[in-house]
C-alpha cells in the first residue's frame, strides 16, 4: 500500500497510533512500552506512512477511541475501515466483533456460531490475533467459555485485555454480569 498517513494520540492507557488511507482506517496500534515503540511498531506495518494531523473523520475516530478508553460508552461502528488486504473470512469475523457493544462480550464459540457451522472458536481466535484494528474491532470483548479470559496479542497480553474490559465495566449502562465472573488476577502462562 502507499499513501498512508498516521498520527499518535494520548489515551487513558497510554499513547496509541492510527494509520489511514483514502479508504479509511488501515491500522490501530495499542500502546507499547513508550511512545517511540508504539510509533515504531505502527511504522513496521506501514513503512511508507507519513505523520500528519488527522483530518475530520480521523479526528472523530481518534476522539471516539480516546473516549472509549476513558470509560465512556462509545460505539465505534461509524469508523470506516480500509479492509484492502484483509481476507473476506476475517472480514466476516470482524463484522461480528464490531457488533458487540461496549460493556458486552461474546465467547469465541458464540462468535463462531454466529458465522456458521464451518467456523470454529480456533478460527475466531486466529483472526483476532491478526486484527489490525484493535479497539475499533473490539477483540478484547471476546472471552473464553465459562468466564475464562482467553488470550490477547497486544503488548501486555491478558493484563491489557483485562484492563480494557475493566474500563468498559465502569460504564453505568454496560452489563456487569460477565465481568463479575472474570478472574481477579491472571497467572502468567508458561511457554
Amino acid at each position: 500500500m502507499s499513501g498512508e498517513r498516521f498520527a499518535s494520540f494520548a489515551t487513558a492507557i497510554g499513547v496509541c497510533a492510527i494509520a489511514w488511507s483514502e479508504r479509511g482506517v488501515c491500522g490501530v496500534q495499542l500502546p507499547e512500552r513508550h511512545e517511540q515503540a508504539t510509533r515504531h511498531r505502527l511504522l513496521r506495518r506501514f513503512p511508507g506512512a507519513v505523520e500528519t494531523l488527522p483530518d475530520g473523520p480521523m479526528q472523530h475516530a481518534i476522539d471516539g477511541i480516546v473516549a472509549l478508553l476513558r470509560g465512556e460508552a462509545r460505539d465505534l461502528s461509524f469508523v470506516t475501515l480500509d479492509m484492502e488486504g484483509v481476507p473476506p473470512f476475517r472480514q466476516s469475523i470482524y463484522a461480528v466483533l464490531r457488533a458487540i457493544p461496549p460493556g458486552g462480550a461474546l465467547s469465541y464459540g458464540e462468535v463462531a456460531t454466529r458465522l456458521g457451522e464451518h467456523v470454529t472458536a480456533r478460527d475466531v481466535g486466529e483472526a483476532m490475533g491478526k486484527n489490525p484494528f484493535p479497539i475499533v474491532v473490539p477483540c478484547h470483548r471476546v472471552v473464553g467459555s465459562g468466564g475464562r479470559i482467553g488470550g490477547f496479542s497486544a503488548n501486555g497480553g491478558v493484563a491489557t485485555k483485562l484492563r480494557l474490559l475493566n474500563i468498559e465495566r465502569a460504564q453505568p449502562s454496560g452489563p456487569a454480569g460477565l465481568f463479575d465472573r472474570l478472574p481477579l488476577a491472571v497467572s502468567p502462562r508458561r511457554r
